[in-house]
């Protein structure tokens, strides 16, 4: 019989490689960032969160409640530094809040 050489790869690396080789980096990135959104800001903003989208560097979130919007304007350096933290990575350069 003839012996088998024991090259494991984490499936963590693996899907990296696929993503990487298949430029899917921008799109997995505007998902992480979605989910990282309801996350760090909790259900109390999510539930009026209509829209996230990443857009070159910017954060361009949509809420359905004015004043809401109005208090998150006042952390946005905060929220976009909670949330590259979050992400690992320098994703989000602005924030808008419509």
């Amino acid at each position: 019989m003839a012996k088998r050489e024991n090259d494991s790869i984490s499936i963590q690396d693996l899907m990296k490689s696929f993503i990487k080789e298949n430029n899917l980096t921008k799109g997995m990135q505007k998902i992480k960032v979605e989910e990282t959104w309801t996350k760090m800001m909790g259900p109390g903003v999510a539930t009026h969160t209509t829209s996230v989208r990443l857009q070159n560097k910017t954060l361009i979130i949509q809420l359905s409640s004015s004043v809401l919007r109005e208090e998150l304007s006042y952390g946005k350096d905060k929220i976009i530094k909670m949330m590259n933290e979050e992400l690992g990575e320098e994703v989000i350069g602005k924030l808008m809040l419509v």
